[in-house]
């Protein structure tokens, strides 16, 4: 099944950048294998390019390492080092969408996701919140985006064994992304 531009009301072709003071980038990964620990990063950018088939929309999108905020300043300095993401060496993670397509109705965006220099295939599963003026005039498009990925797949391997067994963090990290997007003239 595809999806087409009459199926997705107020679907407009052009180029959108996001508006991050409507968005965020976050991510959760299991912690104490009791519980999630969710942080974001604060400095990220995106471009979308819807053509006439929904289906050939681009994405390009960054996030800035050393922005990460989990609301706790000591393991923040964590994240950034050698352990983790080494935001000195490799200042951003990087999205360049391969492809799009629908899969069981759903918008999906495959791409390459790349972290700490390792760039793996990844995809995003969409969800539309829709189209819309705000104030302003300006056109803007909402959405929801979450893929899971393997952290020691980009070299964030770094865990402590706990000591009733098992280990401080889990392999899988969901990345969630709330956007809203502008349509540029």
């Amino acid at each position: 099944m595809s999806i087409t531009a009459e199926q997705i009301p107020g679907y407009r072709v052009g180029t959108w950048t996001i508006d991050p003071t409507h968005s965020e980038v976050g991510f959760s990964v299991r912690h104490l294998a009791i519980s999630k620990v969710k942080g974001k990063f604060e400095n990220f950018d995106a471009t979308f390019v819807t053509g006439e088939n929904p289906l050939d929309t681009t994405v390009t999108a960054s996030a800035e390492v050393a922005s990460v905020n989990t609301n706790e300043k000591n393991r923040d300095g964590h994240l950034r080092t050698g352990d983790f993401f080494a935001a000195e060496e490799f200042p951003q993670l990087t999205f360049v969408s391969t492809g799009a397509r629908s899969e069981n109705g759903d918008f999906v965006v495959d791409g390459d996701l790349t972290m700490r220099g390792v760039t793996k295939p990844v995809t995003f599963n969409f969800e539309f919140g829709g189209f819309g003026e705000d104030a302003y005039g300006n056109y803007k498009a909402g959405f929801t985006a979450t893929t899971v990925v393997k952290r020691e797949d980009f070299g964030l391997s770094w865990n402590a064994p706990l000591e009733k067994g098992g280990l401080l963090l889990g392999s899988d990290v969901t990345i969630s992304l709330d956007v809203q997007a502008a349509l540029q003239a």
